[in-house]
């Protein structure tokens, strides 16, 4: 029951508050949201800077891994069970 006190309770807000918004306050409401443009613009357009940045230090530092990998190729060669079987305890005491 008190999940759907919270929820009518939360619809009554928002309606007051658009109410508000809209009927009472026009002017002041349309003053602060045409003043959150111009900072919402500026750090949106610093966190996409940002993020093309990183983008481009990443596939960078892919590419010169990819090319470290193909100048000198890693030659593990693990030897399978059938290659080399490995001795039981019984083997060893025989020798």
């Amino acid at each position: 029951m008190g999940k759907f006190l919270a929820i009518l309770f939360g619809l009554i807000a928002v309606a007051g508050g658009i109410w508000l918004a809209v009927a009472v306050w026009w002017q002041e409401f349309y003053e602060l949201v045409f003043g959150f443009i111009p900072p919402i613009l500026f750090f949106g357009g610093l966190i996409a800077l940002i993020a093309g940045i990183s983008s481009m230090k990443d596939a960078k530092r892919t590419k010169q891994l990819e090319e470290e990998t193909e100048e000198t190729p890693e030659e593990t060669h693990e030897k399978t069970p059938e290659e080399s079987p490995e001795e039981t305890p019984e083997e060893a005491k025989e020798e």
